[in-house]
């Protein structure tokens, strides 16, 4: 208390002027109207803007939510769409030949498992993607993951509660591509420069292609189904002593906004592992 009367008798001039400036201000408002109308014009206009900046951020984390929503919902209808189109295969004794226009062709038994992006860096050289989903949820090591766009990257740890995957921006990380128009293929790999680019290796000269391809999964493995938009043809060159094209793809993931994924849930993973290394142990 003694503190507070000792404040107030200190700065009793300062709080003097500004009560007596707030007076005349209200003295000036009441009684003129000019003064008046543009005085409350101004505060309108101010609370306008905070209005509008409050509603931005309601709807920024509303839409964040409603997002992520959709993303699992999505998750959900590709797992009941490929469900579907296995039972619809498995009719095909029952329905002749295959142009049967019924028939669908398999979907290698996969199905998805949506999984939140925790943790996600795009300026290193040795980039890192987690996952907010572990082997409780069903993943393992290998998982192919993928979002709406195209492919993310694979899995490479797992915890019982999360999961660790090596993106596309990565130097560590392959991914076996092919040209979605002619089926040659070759090898994705980050250089490590742009988060945007990255370099498809071997590419034979005699190989026709344009700009804009696509290229997508080759499917020659089972983290990756055939057919996953990988990015596109950006740039290439190619000297006349080199029997390789130097080619740059624009990938088809945003990785800087990344926030949610699709994990590749191969179903005879286990069959086709076994039986590879049993061949290559030979």
């Amino acid at each position: 208390m003694r503190k507070l009367i000792a404040f107030l008798i200190k700065f009793s001039v300062v709080i003097l002027f500004i009560l007596l400036e707030l007076l005349s201000f209200g003295l000036i408002v009441n009684n003129n109207g000019y003064q008046k109308s543009v005085f409350f014009s101004s505060s309108n206009t101010v609370l306008a803007s905070l209005y509008e900046i409050s509603n931005s951020v309601v709807e920024f984390f509303y839409l964040r939510q409603a997002n992520n929503g959709l993303a699992y919902e999505n998750t959900r209808l590709n797992n009941e769409i490929i469900e579907l189109k296995n039972q619809l295969n498995s009719l095909k004794p029952l329905m002749g030949d295959s142009t049967n226009p019924v028939y669908v062709q398999p979907e290698n038994e996969i199905s998805y498992i949506y999984a939140k992006v925790i943790h996600n860096s795009t300026n290193k050289m040795l980039n890192y993607i987690t996952l907010n989903k572990g082997s409780r949820d069903g993943i393992r090591v290998d998982m192919g993951v993928v979002n709406e766009e195209g492919v993310v990257g694979i899995v490479s740890k797992v915890t019982e509660k999360f999961s660790v995957v090596i993106p596309v921006l990565n130097p560590k990380l392959q991914i076996n591509s092919k040209f979605k128009k002619n089926n040659y293929s070759g090898p994705i790999v980050w250089e490590g420069k742009d988060y945007r680019f990255a370099k498809l290796n071997d590419i034979a000269r005699h190989v026709k292609f344009s700009l804009g391809d696509s290229l997508i999964t080759s499917g020659y493995t089972y983290s990756f189904p055939e057919g996953i938009l990988i990015g596109t043809v950006d740039d290439f060159i190619i000297q006349e002593s080199d029997a390789y094209y130097n080619i740059r793809v624009k990938l088809a993931v945003n990785f800087r906004t990344l926030s949610h994924v699709r994990v590749i849930n191969y179903l005879n993973y286990e069959e086709q592992r076994k039986l590879e290394q049993s061949v290559s142990s030979q």
